[in-house]
């Protein structure tokens, strides 16, 4: 199967860098979100991207403009999914949106369109299993910023059959990734491990084992990690590590997975890391 086209449902941070890379690899691309405020918002963010790639002379300008001709948008659920040949999911984590935005497409889309999650945990059998479409489900799950990083990780769910695992190894590849393949597990592989050292970082600052400058100059200079666990936790978000490391500890019933104290408490302090500008750190222009 020859992948073509391809419709992409959310235009925030993750759809709409999923929606550069798709274009600048030739793909048709059809960008979907519930407002138009938020598609503007996804295209302004791609021109800006692609702006700055020109500046560095990665691409020429004709390239970019090449890039954002093909990408359509609608608000249309229908009309973005219809003809496409794979789906990509990037909106919000919440289980029971995308199973109902699943269910929707699954009657629009024709039989051999393969649908796609863009989720970093959630479990990929359930949200298949709401579909008729099992064997051609799947979870592609893309890293911030996406222009940027290199990895992939595919997501083989309990049904997902070997020619649509093959299909997607394919699609990221063209599109300039490097892919893994793992099980459909609470975490995954990538999730579940950055995860784990953030909250266990969080344990060692709380019993004042360290500074969280030096936790995170150990590993950057000991493990060679290209950012620390504290300054990681602080740009992903404390209530998105916060909501991770509970669906683990829910999931495994392992005391590892337990959320360490102060993460909770600076959650419910309002202390999120970068987008409310206090977490392990101050962010005074953010």
């Amino acid at each position: 199967m020859e992948v073509t086209r391809i419709g992409i449902l959310g235009a925030g941070i993750m759809g709409n860098g999923i929606a550069q890379v798709a274009a600048q690899s030739g793909l048709a691309v059809t960008m979907r979100d519930v407002e138009d405020k938020f598609i503007e918002n996804g295209m302004n963010s791609i021109k800006t991207s692609l702006g700055r790639m020109v500046k560095k002379e990665k691409i020429t300008q004709a390239d970019a403009d090449a890039t954002v001709a093909r990408i359509k948008c609608t608000t249309d659920l229908i009309a973005a999914v219809k003809d496409v040949d794979v789906v990509i999911e990037a909106i919000p984590e919440i289980m029971t949106l995308k199973i109902d935005t699943f269910k929707t497409i699954d009657k629009e889309c024709h039989g051999r369109a393969i649908f796609a999650s863009n989720t970093s945990g959630l479990s990929i059998t359930e949200m298949a299993s709401s579909t008729g479409r099992t064997d051609r489900f799947i979870g592609m799950h893309f890293f911030n910023p996406v222009p940027l990083m290199q990895l992939v990780e595919i997501v083989r769910g309990y049904n997902t059959s070997d020619e649509t695992i093959n299909v997607i190894r394919d699609l990221a590849t063209k599109m300039g990734k490097t892919s893994i393949v793992v099980n459909d597990t609470p975490g995954f592989a990538t999730s579940r491990f950055a995860a784990t050292l953030q909250n266990e970082a969080i344990c060692a600052f709380a019993e004042g084992i360290a500074s969280a400058e030096d936790i995170d100059l150990a590993m950057r200079l000991g493990m060679n990690h290209p950012m620390g666990p504290l300054q990681l936790a602080d740009f992903v978000g404390l209530d998105t590590l916060l909501h991770v490391m509970e669906h683990l500890y829910e999931e495994y019933g392992d005391p590892k997975y337990r959320p360490a104290p102060l993460l909770r408490q600076m959650v419910r302090a309002g202390h999120l890391g970068r987008k409310t500008g206090k977490g392990f750190y101050e962010y005074t222009n953010e």
